[in-house]
């Protein structure tokens, strides 16, 4: 698949059952995919079998993430702080 295909199905897959993670995860792809390495992108998607209300602890900082995720976590919460403070 293609860049521009896989970058298509992940924003898919990051449209959740909970709109607050759907107004997080498809922007923070489209700002962040085109620097992503292929092992981060499969990353991600990893990230994206986790269930909602785990994912949204994470990211709102409710909840300390797995070990395995907590880098990702933290890229998304460094994204969410500098959009907010740019307004």
């Amino acid at each position: 698949m293609d860049r521009k295909e896989e970058l298509k199905a992940l924003l898919w897959a990051s449209r959740r059952g909970m709109l607050e993670l759907d107004v997080i995860l498809a922007p923070y792809l489209e700002v962040s995919f085109s620097k992503m390495e292929d092992a981060e992108v499969d990353h991600f998607k990893h990230f994206l079998t986790n269930d909602d209300p785990d994912l949204y602890a994470w990211l709102m900082g409710y909840e300390s993430p797995t070990a395995e995720f907590s880098s990702l976590v933290h890229k998304i919460q460094a994204y969410l702080k500098e959009k907010l403070t740019k307004g």
